[in-house]
């Protein structure tokens, strides 16, 4: 059971209790999102994709929760008020982050990439979830791979179209199935 130590509100509650009157709670709640994440010099993974968000993270904590203390987004928290209760919960005692990002419109990703602050990108993959909040296949790309923008490796299937928009700055770990160049290329083999 959580103790409510104060509001985040935009209209002066009507009960008396402890509280912090802003002109947009949303905007103020990532601000002080952003601010608190930065207190801490963790590494943190940040998950983005059209689908397979919450399951590559799931898996990924499988994998590491016996060697690191990991705080992670709880089911799918993966939204523009998702993700701010998400990296609210990072302490002390964690050394990884790991989180998911979601979007279905333009400018939202910005928000969340200050938000997360990521070392450590997994773009999932590019898909038709959401097409209607952007104008093209490019723009949506482009959005995504904003959550990417200092990280210090983004790990992806290697896709020529997403390839194209990537920052050549940023390093990247790829694996495919249809191009040998991709660092991990995966075969199938019928037995």
């Amino acid at each position: 059971r959580q103790h409510i130590a104060g509001l985040l509100v935009s209209e002066k509650p009507k009960e008396e209790s402890n509280y912090i009157l802003v002109t947009n709670t949303l905007d103020a709640l990532q601000k002080l999102t952003a601010y608190h994440r930065k207190q801490f010099s963790i590494p943190v993974i940040a998950i983005t994709g059209s689908n397979g968000k919450t399951i590559v993270k799931e898996y990924i904590n499988h994998l590491l929760k016996d060697k690191f203390a990991i705080c992670r987004s709880p089911k799918s928290y993966n939204s523009q008020v998702g993700v701010p209760l998400s990296i609210l919960g990072i302490n002390e005692k964690h050394n990884l982050g790991i989180f998911e990002a979601g979007i279905s419109q333009m400018h939202e990703m910005d928000k969340l990439q200050k938000i997360i602050q990521p070392t450590i990108g997994i773009l999932s993959n590019i898909g038709s979830a959401h097409d209607e909040g952007f104008s093209s296949v490019a723009e949506k790309i482009k959005e995504k791979l904003k959550l990417f923008i200092s990280v210090n490796v983004l790990i992806l299937n290697k896709n020529k179209t997403i390839c194209a928009f990537i920052n050549p700055k940023i390093k990247q770990f790829s694996w495919c199935s249809d191009d040998k160049s991709a660092d991990v290329f995966i075969t199938k083999k019928n037995i």
